[in-house]
């Protein structure tokens, strides 16, 4: 039962600084779940400060938010010339040559509650051309540039996910026009100060560059790399990762498409780093991920426009940064998303994931006017995790690394790495065992893809796949196989799905 006091002691305004992608997802959601007549959603953000235009790849938990806000798909990806994901190919991480897909999915199925790799690791020590990429549909998918939605419990449909390559200008545009009529108020202009209460510390209200104060109970940072409430005015420190993520640097140009999308990102390994391409309806985002401190941004522009596959829309950007996370997410009456948080490199797409993981946790502890430190400690331990967890799926794809041709890649395969990812590799050296904790990101298929795809091979497989006779593991692989690549050929080709149901129209 809500008392008066209860109601009295409701957020008034929540105000978010800075728009992007981050501001108006955060602006959709509360406009969507907690704008209820009573509390005002105020966002503030000036046309003359640009956004990082590096977040053009997600996973598929993003399925879930535009879900959640009854978002049609189909109108999603056409407004924002998206195209549809089913994996990342990593290309010369391991060593040169060598290349293989992180999907979207499981792989094969598991049998009598054991994992499918487990069956996978003893077949493979029978028969050595055994290749585990065959037992993924979306793998299988991908490299024939198929998709459609996949409907259906059965196997291999029921193991597969998906998730979109789109212009992050646009989706801060559609979300803006989603969130503007449900009632979020949008303030034109720069903030340049911001006053906080003198007795605790609290944000009381911020003002713009024209005079203007803005005032709120709760504000919510989205300024970037700035990170002008939680890091410049509440002194929230930040967490330096470069050790095991050296790359600071990035350049970045869009190309003009020079074939049909293809349904999956690239990531490929360089001498200082690694070059992004991801597929969009009308262009292609292209990106060189560097440590300046072995390539300077000239030898890094050149390497990039020199390996882009179309001809170079506009000039590449430059843009500096510091792999890591705020002490705190957090603070008083104040939380902050996406790079006013942390910033890791994009490349397993997962800088609006984070965004949306830090949206539904304030949302599960959204507090009212008396904040609670409680709640603010138990969002702060939770995306703790989340961006730990990630940052030891990211380190992976370094160290796990045969490379030896730069200063760069012998830096990061002897480098010391987390306890945590230390512990991880050791148990599925051994025998191939994987165990998800909390509610981590990545799953085992998704560590198994990147632990196989980059040499880390057991030594043994678990014993309990001996219950299974040598005959039947292989009838049951083959069949799994078959079915994989029989399911895959029959689905078109993602050129035709999109020109069917999604099509970006003119002048979107």
């Amino acid at each position: 039962m809500t008392d008066k006091h209860s109601q009295n002691n409701r957020l008034d305004k929540i105000v978010i600084v800075g728009g992007g992608t981050a501001g108006w997802m955060a602006a959709a959601a509360l406009s969507r779940f907690v704008q209820n007549g009573h509390t005002k959603i105020v966002l503030i953000e000036s046309d003359d400060i640009g956004t990082v235009g590096v977040g053009e790849a997600t996973i598929p938990p993003l399925r879930n938010f535009l879900g959640l806000l009854r978002i049609d798909e189909n109108d999603f990806v056409s407004k924002t010339q998206a195209t549809f994901k089913l994996g990342i190919e990593f290309v010369d991480w391991q060593k040169a040559g060598q290349a293989y897909i992180h999907p979207f999915g499981h792989f094969g199925a598991d049998i009598d509650g054991i994992s499918f790799h487990q069956f996978f690791l003893k077949q493979k020590t029978l028969d050595d051309s055994l290749n585990i990429e065959d037992f993924s549909l979306p793998i299988k998918a991908a490299r024939q540039k198929r998709f459609a939605l996949a409907k259906g419990n059965q196997f291999p449909i029921n193991h597969w996910s998906y998730a979109y390559h789109f212009d992050a200008k646009l989706v801060a545009k559609y979300l803006r026009n989603y969130a503007e009529k449900l009632g979020v108020i949008r303030i034109e202009g720069k903030v340049v100060d911001v006053n906080q209460d003198s007795v605790n510390g609290n944000i009381t209200d911020v003002i713009l560059e024209s005079g203007n104060t803005i005032d709120g109970d709760f504000f919510v940072d989205c300024s970037g790399f700035r990170s002008l409430l939680l890091g410049q005015t509440l002194d929230v420190d930040y967490q330096d990762w470069s050790k095991w993520l050296p790359c600071n640097r990035a350049v970045a140009v869009a190309s003009a498409n020079t074939e049909a999308p293809v349904p999956y990102s690239r990531a490929t390994a360089k001498k200082a780093g690694w070059q992004w391409r991801i597929p969009l309806q009308h262009r292609t985002g292209n990106g060189y991920v560097f440590n300046q401190q072995t390539i300077s941004d000239d030898e890094a522009t050149t390497t990039l426009l020199s390996s882009i596959e179309g001809e170079a829309l506009g000039d590449p950007k430059i843009l500096s940064f510091t792999s890591g996370r705020r002490e705190k997410f957090w603070h008083k009456n104040c939380v902050a998303l996406g790079l006013a948080a942390g910033f890791m490199e994009p490349l397993e797409s997962t800088a609006i994931h984070l965004v949306q993981t830090g949206i539904a946790k304030l949302l599960a502890l959204l507090p009212n006017k008396q904040i609670n430190q409680v709640e603010i400690d138990e969002y702060n331990k939770l995306m703790g995790i989340a961006y730990e967890h990630i940052r030891d799926f990211l380190i992976l794809h370094y160290k796990a690394t045969e490379r030896d041709d730069s200063d760069f890649w012998n830096y990061v395969r002897s480098m010391d790495i987390p306890d945590s990812l230390q512990n991880k590799i050791d148990l599925f050296s051994t025998r191939g065992r994987f165990f998800r904790f909390e509610d981590e990101l990545f799953a085992s298929a998704s560590w198994v893809s990147v632990f196989l795809g980059q040499g880390i091979w057991p030594k043994e497989y678990d014993e309990l796949v001996n219950s299974m006779s040598n005959k039947d593991l292989k009838n049951n692989l083959d069949g799994m196989r078959r079915l994989i690549a029989e399911t895959a050929n029959k689905i078109p080709l993602q050129e035709h799905y999109i020109r069917q149901y999604c099509a970006a129209k003119p002048n979107t």
